[in-house]
């Protein structure tokens, strides 16, 4: 049937969906769909896809109960306190912590919170918004563009191309550790440039205003001692992530069994942070803090839904295997090498139309994944070309949490763009040699 798949990956779930035959399109009667038929479409994917939607809104619930509890920030106040003076130790921290967080739990909109703790640190430090950003911002965004295991991007993406995301793990933390080394010496160079020569900043232009803004001391209305409680919250939330990994690798999890363990968590740390005579915040605000942190996330769960309805709607229709079947005819006699470059830069294109990662997965994936089928190449590739192109647009496009990032720092788009371009070529240069080197292994 020259499909060049090892029977093992239908064996072992690697593959979970149908796959496409080259050589087996036929053109059939069409089959259009009434404009009712699209809107229960819309439903039925949803339905479809409620597995899915409740792991997402489980987890934001625990990151909801977690901010509440203080835990993130007395940590990094903490961190702060025991570095000072020691200067880019502290950057050099707060870079491969939030680098780990966006690539476990897909932390961005949240590091927004951090901004008021550690921009007068870095003041103080002599540093400039721009090293705020790029340890902040900068880095919770490498570290999802390199996602190991981030639900909202790779484990979605994987899900919709019919693969694992265990699969390809190994080939992301290796560029993952690559990038976040290379950003560490971009940060500790600009840095160190920008102590020597105020002047040489380029955001030098709004210095004073930041430093009017933010060179001065936080409000200590809210507590920041980083209490043993706290501690034992922050232990409880980094062990859920390789309990995700374990169940998924060696019992087989799928979506329940992870909304699962997240939610087992999640009581525990609800429990925690409810009691406690000094810092607990009771039944009312914890339960609170858990709704407000799923209906954060009600938009990404609404999308994966609904873009599974217009799946659906592509997939009745026969319209999607048209598409398939004219793709494919276009990169039948593409090496995979090529193949998987043009992915990444399709991505990178799509990214700035469609800037939500778990929306372009299930949107794109389902189309795109298996054309890799007719190049020989394995899935999960198609999967880390999606993470590569995507997010290097996502740090160039105004995006709406770009936007609010310079705006909170009251810097210019033009200050950012002049920083960003560099990791973006080298997101771009590095990620293709990466894809390239993964699909030369396979073959």
């Amino acid at each position: 049937m020259h499909i060049q798949i090892d029977v093992d990956q239908f064996k072992s779930g690697a593959i979970n969906k149908p796959i496409s035959v080259p050589g087996t399109y036929k053109r059939l009667e069409q089959h259009p769909a009434s404009v009712s038929d699209i809107f229960s479409s819309m439903v039925d994917g949803t339905i479809e896809s409620v597995d899915i939607m409740i792991f997402i809104l489980v987890l934001g619930g625990l990151i909801g109960v977690v901010k509440a509890s203080g835990a993130f920030e007395s940590g990094l106040a903490a961190l702060s306190t025991k570095t000072k003076g020691k200067e880019f130790i502290l950057v050099f921290l707060v870079t491969v912590l939030l680098a780990l967080g966006g690539t476990l739990c897909g932390i961005e909109e949240e590091a927004v919170a951090f901004y008021p703790i550690l921009a007068p640190v870095f003041i103080a430090m002599g540093y400039d918004s721009i090293v705020c950003v790029g340890a902040i911002f900068l880095a919770s965004s490498l570290g999802t563009t390199f996602s190991v295991i981030n639900p909202f991007s790779v484990v979605i993406a994987s899900n919709a191309a019919g693969t694992t995301f265990t699969q390809g793990m190994a080939g992301r933390i290796f560029g993952l550790v690559i990038a976040v080394t290379c950003l560490l010496f971009y940060l500790h160079w600009y840095a160190r440039k920008v102590q020597q020569d105020p002047q040489f900043s380029y955001s030098y232009d709004d210095r004073e205003k930041f430093d009017q803004m933010w060179g001065m001391t936080t409000s200590e209305e809210k507590d920041q001692r980083f209490t043993l409680k706290k501690k034992i919250i922050l232990i409880l939330f980094a062990c859920s992530f390789p309990i995700m990994i374990w169940g998924v690798m060696a019992k087989g999890w799928a979506f329940p069994n992870m909304a699962s363990a997240f939610l087992t968590i999640a009581i525990i740390i609800m429990f925690l942070t409810c009691f406690g005579h000094q810092d607990g915040l009771g039944e009312y605000k914890t339960t609170t803090a858990f709704s407000d942190g799923a209906a954060s996330l009600v938009g990404v769960s609404l999308i994966i839904g609904l873009a599974r309805g217009i799946n659906k709607v592509l997939n009745d229709g026969y319209i999607s295997d048209t598409i398939l079947y004219a793709s494919s005819k276009m990169v039948a006699h593409m090496n995979g090498s090529f193949f998987i470059i043009v992915m990444m830069l399709v991505f990178f294109v799509l990214g700035f139309i469609v800037p939500s990662s778990s929306g372009l997965a299930v949107l794109a994936m389902p189309i795109l994944a298996p054309l890799a089928d007719t190049v020989h190449i394995p899935r999960y590739t198609v999967v880390t070309a999606y993470q590569f192109g995507q997010y290097a647009m996502l740090f160039l496009a105004p995006t709406g949490l770009v936007m609010a990032t310079l705006q909170m720092l009251d810097m210019r788009y033009s200050h950012w763009l002049r920083f960003v371009w560099p990791v973006v070529v080298f997101v771009l240069i590095f990620g293709g040699g990466l894809l390239v080197t993964e699909v030369l292994i396979a073959g």
